[in-house]
This record gives C-alpha cells, structure tokens and sequence, in this order.
C-alpha cells in the first residue's frame, strides 16, 4: 500500500487526478470504477479540465459506479446518476453507452445486482477503482458488517451514513434508507485502486482503516489485502497517521 499526504484538498484532487489520467493515457481501453460523495469532486473537475485541453481522451474509456439510492429516478436532484452526469459525464467525450451506474428503480434489485456484476465481468473488471471512505469506514455503501465476500447487493444505510448524506438533501428525512452497492470482493477484483479522504473528521478512520486490523467492523481496512493500493490524503485526514 502507497500513501501520498498532500498539503491541501486541491492538492489531493490534482494527484488523484493525474494517477487517473496516467491510466486511461496507458491504456485508452480502460475500465473505470467511480465514486461520489464530496471528495471526489476536485479530481473530477481536474479531469474534465485535462479532458477539454485534449490531455486525455474518453472515448474508449468504460466506468462503473459503486452505488446508487434506491428509490430516487436517474433524473432525481440527488440520484448519483445526476451528480456523475453534473461533476463528470456531461462536460467529457465519454459514450453514454459505455457508462454504468446501478438502477435503484430496478422492478427486481436483487437481479438489478446481478446483471451489473455480469456486466463488470463482461467488460473484463475494473481496471482502476477510486474510492472514498466514509466516516464510519465504509466503501461504496458497504456499511460496517458487510461480508468481505459480498459482491452487488442491496444495502440498509447506518444511521451515521444517511446523517452524512443529509447534506445533500432538504431534510433527513428525505434521505433513501437503502441502496445499491458494490460488493467489498467487486471491489477488491479491481487490479488497482486509489483512495481518497480529505479533512480532519477523517483522521481516526483512516487511521483505523490503514494500521488497525482488518474487520468488517472498518470496511476499508480490507484494502490492506489488496497488492495495489495508492491513498491519497491531505494534511488533515492524515493527521492520526504516525508518520
């Protein structure tokens, strides 16, 4: 496992992004695996930047998402659908067709689970995973109990999570109590995978999800399985580490 800490959160996104961009330039043909969530935002907008002065091409590239609300239409303000569409698809010259996200509105989510690991296999895997954690150690929507075996599944939210994503919606009550996600081994078929944490608030997590042992009570504590991993923090999320 590889950590870079950068001084700032605009630092870290330009990192991410450039590890991004050194992928798709490597191999045009790549499978990438996205993230929501407010980290994520600077490095998207690197990208869209590096995108638009002809740095980096999309045309080729595929992307899954991890997760998505169930309930909330593609076209709903707070769908993850809208937000990659908002932060990502809409300003690059990516093909729709080559873009995945999980449909909550699915009639059967449990088979809306199993297409979309079909059509991950079917695209030959993730090829680079971007992650980010949440406060309770979560990646994707996989909340702390969740089996490291798990593939595509429907999740019920922890109270913390839904707290978290309030933020984002009027109230927390209109938060969705269920989504779907990909599993913690979807997750970790990837052949690489960055993650990215910013602030203070989430110094103690990474903390635990770096040095602690590895437990579903941390999800991202089984990254440290993994054979290539690169964290990318700031200052501030890095901030438990001992250095």
């Amino acid at each position: 496992m590889k950590v870079i800490i950068c001084k700032d959160y605009d630092e870290m996104s330009q990192m991410a992004a450039e590890i991004v961009a050194k992928q798709i330039k490597s191999n045009p043909h790549t499978v990438l695996g996205l993230a929501t969530g407010s980290t994520p935002v600077g490095m998207y907008r690197n990208l869209v930047k590096m995108n638009k002065e002809g740095k980096i091409d999309f045309s080729n590239v595929v992307t899954f998402n991890l997760d998505e609300y169930v309930g909330l239409d593609k076209d709903h303000p707070c769908s993850y659908h809208r937000f990659m569409d908002e932060n990502l698809f809409n300003h690059i010259n990516i093909k729709r067709e080559n873009v995945h996200l999980p449909n909550g509105t699915a009639p059967s989510l449990e088979e809306e689970c199993k297409i979309y690991e079909r059509m991950i296999a079917q695209a030959g895997g993730i090829t680079l995973q971007v992650l980010g954690i949440g406060h309770n150690g979560h990646i994707g929507f996989n909340e702390p109990g969740t089996p490291f075996h798990s593939l595509t599944h429907v999740v019920e939210l922890a109270q913390r999570t839904i707290e978290a994503n309030s933020r984002f919606f009027n109230s927390p009550d209109e938060v969705p109590r269920k989504a779907l996600s990909m599993g913690i081994k979807t997750i970790m078929q990837a052949q690489k995978i960055i993650l990215l944490a910013s602030g203070k608030d989430k110094a103690e997590t990474i903390s635990k999800a770096l040095h602690g042992p590895i437990t579903t009570d941390v999800p991202a504590s089984v990254l440290q399985l993994h054979p290539n991993v690169t964290v990318i923090l700031d200052e501030d999320a890095a901030s438990a580490l001992d250095r």
